[in-house]
């Protein structure tokens, strides 16, 4: 079968950055390599721009920190990797897989985190690494936590969460997550990127969901399971995406995207977010978007 992989950068504008990752999850495709191994390439690329809220370029939160969160997980076995309020790591996509590959556990958190970072060998970045001068204005400007969310969901600016979710030639699924969260969000707040079923989930009886938006609004509803719920019901990732998302809107009133692909190759990348940078690559080319109904297609140079 065609291999598939569909990234998101949150609602921060850069379609240019969510194409490179998008054909760095390709190419690894491509070589015959696993949806695991895509989702991950895809997601470090996103996390080394710092024009996204994840790795370099993560917001700060109230005491002036980078706090990051990521998941990944593989929809064949459903095992799955996470990390959450991680500090001075560049590449967090990456500390979730060794969770997964070298624990016996799905999160590990903070200290703890930072601990297991430093007992594999993986090492640790100064904090002005990865904050941009951009950031550090942004946040002299926000004074409180709900400042913080009204403004990082509601323009077009917002969450530069990102994402990925493939499907590879064998027919297994996998997503990743990653983010810096909200700004001047509370020290230890944590929101849905690391959460299996929030976040980000992966099973190859259904497909693999990546999501973005407000972090607690998809918690409440679980949104990346309520999506894949949806598909098992028989609708497909498009019509699946849009009653979740619809019902977190009704239900909490909370605004997001997501990326869903099916073990099948089937794609779609919706939002309720003013915005959402996105990109995907398939038998047909390059395609990619970032205002509402926005669809464009490319060939992919060789």
């Amino acid at each position: 079968m065609s291999a598939v992989i569909v990234v998101h950068g949150g609602a921060r504008a850069s379609v240019d950055g969510v194409k490179v990752a998008a054909r760095d999850g390709f190419a690894v495709l491509k070589r015959g390599g696993s949806a695991l191994d895509a989702v991950e390439a895809a997601v470090r690329t996103m996390e080394d721009n710092s024009v996204f809220n994840a790795g370099h370029g993560a917001v700060l939160n109230a005491d002036g920190e980078v706090e990051l969160d990521a998941i990944i997980m593989d929809g064949r076995t459903l095992s799955s990797g996470a990390v959450s309020a991680v500090k001075n790591i560049a590449n967090p996509v990456s500390l979730a897989r060794a969770v997964m590959e070298k624990t016996d556990h799905v999160i590990l958190t903070s200290r703890g985190a930072n601990q297991f970072a430093e007992s594999i060998g993986v090492s640790t970045v100064p904090t002005d690494s990865l904050v941009t001068e951009f950031e550090r204005k942004e946040w002299e400007k926000c004074k409180t936590f709900v400042t913080g969310v009204k403004e990082g969901i509601n323009t077009q600016w917002a969450h530069g969460t990102v994402g990925a979710v493939a499907v590879d030639c064998v027919g297994n699924v996998a997503c990743a997550t990653s983010t810096g969260g909200i700004r001047n969000k509370m020290a230890g707040r944590v929101g849905d990127a690391p959460i299996i079923g929030c976040g980000g989930f992966a099973d190859n009886f259904s497909g693999a969901v990546s999501c973005t938006g407000h972090g607690e609004s998809i918690l409440k509803v679980t949104l990346a399971r309520l999506i894949l719920f949806h598909v098992e019901q028989g609708k497909s990732v498009a019509e699946s995406s849009q009653l979740a998302l619809q019902y977190m809107a009704d239900r909490v009133h909370g605004a997001g995207g997501c990326i869903v692909v099916s073990p099948s190759g089937q794609w779609t990348a919706t939002f309720t977010t003013k915005r959402m940078a996105w990109a995907a690559v398939d038998r047909d080319g390059l395609w990619y978007g970032l205002e509402p109904n926005e669809r464009f297609n490319e060939q992919l140079t060789v």
